[in-house]
């Protein structure tokens, strides 16, 4: 008998934990989507959750969840998982990633035996999950309440930018399963209130952004410097919607034996994504935003470069009568839950966005993404337009493309073609005419699109070296757009400027 069975009281949840957005996942619509493992004696996947022994406890939280069968990351990384092997895992925004190392990690600390971590002024987790922002460690968080339900398990999370009285309080109640971001998990390590000596599950989630966001030397820090058992004697599980090679030779290091797996092509986005791109000079970008949002029903997020334009759009919007409501790096946690709220109600279905406080939310059935800005990165582009067309739903991502652009044109035109998309004659001549090469290929790798900067191999195959672009034949071998809804763009209208608008459809988003 475990010793978690008599300890069920522990979460102070109750079923109302299930009534949120966790449900709307389309399974049907990842059936074709090809997977892709490396390693040494990687076990099969299954095609039910039934097919591996879970506890009773959790079987009855995914029932509640509504989850039907398992996603294609859950169909492989559970049973990698359950058999104890460490995992570098690839795969789309809104595949279930979450569900995917914690269900292993649920059952992993319930079958061992081992006694509740202690409660006091210091907490000794046995789990601790990692990712780059508070508003993802909470998504995670929330998660992870609802699959430890009755299980006698309890999570945590902590993070910057809030109160750290509170969190401390948290964790004295007891702290199974910590969630955190990096910067408020060193400040609780060097007041002594978190040990992790305990550890014996260790899971990255957004592991490509951390370490590429100036991370890496903090992560080192908690990973290798902190008294945390060594690879070998944890498991370590690493999940991203890509993985550039650097990062995979940066990631490694935190492995033992681990079995890399790609679900969906590593660096695509989704095929249930329709991309457009507009020529829009700068001073024609608020009217033409404003005549295309007109024409697209449903939540949008408009994304724009800096602070002061997300500002100075939101209240342009709100003045042609447009709701909407902004987030970047400058709002306190209370404006950005605010708006967030805001947003996902409906009230103000438009929400303008800067990269950096865009990343890691929670917002399920963004119909249209609009990159309001481009990036001058396109790895930045594919995390954008993964906002919509979450959760196997359909979704659509439309460009505004100015002469300062010139940069980007090549790789994504590009990435446009691989995706099977509709690419303007003027963005394919600007392409091939363009003096800066594969500009724009990113930061890692120095552009163009054999130089696999989003780690479309197991960079091991290689002897560590490189791969052959995305997934060595684009991505997953037929595009994400395969000729739009219906055959005909977006609604089968062709898209807008083109003839019949984009169309509704309802699409399911978490921002990362």
């Amino acid at each position: 008998m475990s010793a978690w069975a008599d300890d069920v009281s522990a979460p102070e949840a109750d079923d109302n934990i299930f009534t949120g957005e966790s449900t709307g996942i389309n399974f049907d619509a990842y059936e074709d989507i090809p997977v892709e493992t490396s390693g040494e004696d990687v076990p099969p996947g299954l095609n039910t959750f039934a097919d591996v022994e879970l506890p009773e406890s959790l079987v009855a939280n995914i029932k509640r969840c509504k989850y039907s069968k398992p996603t294609p990351v859950q169909k492989h990384s559970i049973p990698i998982c359950l058999a104890q092997r460490d995992l570098m895992a690839c795969a789309q925004t809104g595949s279930g990633k979450t569900a995917g190392f914690m269900f292993p990690i649920i059952t992993g600390i319930l079958r061992s035996g081992a006694p509740p971590a202690p409660r006091g002024r210091k907490a000794f987790p046995l789990a601790l999950v990692l990712s780059p922002t508070r508003e993802l460690s909470s998504q995670i968080w929330e998660e992870t309440r609802k699959f430890s339900y009755q299980t006698g398990l309890r999570a945590v999370v902590v993070y910057g930018g809030a109160p750290v009285g509170q969190q401390l309080r948290e964790m004295e109640r007891g702290c199974d399963i910590l969630v955190a971001t990096p910067g408020r998990l060193s400040d609780l390590i060097d007041r002594a209130r978190v040990s992790l000596e305990s550890v014996r599950y260790l899971a990255l989630d957004e592991a490509d952004r951390m370490l590429d966001m100036g991370f890496e030397p903090q992560i080192r820090d908690i990973v290798e410097r902190q008294g945390m058992p060594p690879a070998g004697e944890r498991q370590t599980m690493l999940f991203s919607a890509t993985f550039p090679r650097e990062i995979q030779r940066m990631a490694s290091d935190f492995l033992h034996n681990y079995v890399f797996l790609t679900v969906g092509r590593v660096g695509s986005s989704t095929d249930l994504i329709v991309q457009k791109v507009e020529y829009v000079p700068i001073d024609n970008k608020r009217d033409v935003l404003m005549e295309m949002i007109s024409a697209v029903p449903g939540l949008t997020l408009i994304f724009v470069e800096t602070k002061r334009g997300a500002d100075s759009l939101e209240d342009y919007l709100c003045r042609n009568r447009f709701p909407a409501t902004s987030i970047h790096g400058d709002r306190t946690q209370q404006e950005r839950e605010a708006a967030l709220r805001s947003f996902k109600s409906g009230h103000t279905p438009y929400l303008v966005a800067t990269d950096v406080a865009a990343r890691g939310l929670d917002i399920p059935h963004v119909t249209h993404v609009v990159n309001y800005d481009l990036p001058s990165d396109i790895d930045d582009y594919v995390h954008r337009i993964g906002r919509t067309g979450r959760a196997g739903k359909k979704g659509l991502a439309t460009a505004f493309f100015c002469d300062k652009d010139g940069p980007i044109a090549r790789s994504l035109s590009e990435l446009m073609e691989e995706a099977k998309q509709d690419v303007p004659d003027w963005l394919r001549n600007m392409a091939a005419t363009s003096r800066f090469g594969s500009g724009g290929g990113g930061r890692r790798g120095g552009g163009g699109r054999g130089g696999n900067r989003f780690g479309g191999r197991d960079f091991r195959r290689d002897g560590g070296g490189g791969g052959g672009g995305y997934g060595g034949g684009g991505y997953g071998g037929g595009g994400y757009g395969g000729g739009g809804y219906g055959g005909g763009g977006y609604g089968g209208g062709g898209g807008y400027h083109g003839g019949g608008g984009y169309g509704g459809g309802g699409a399911s988003d978490a921002w990362n």
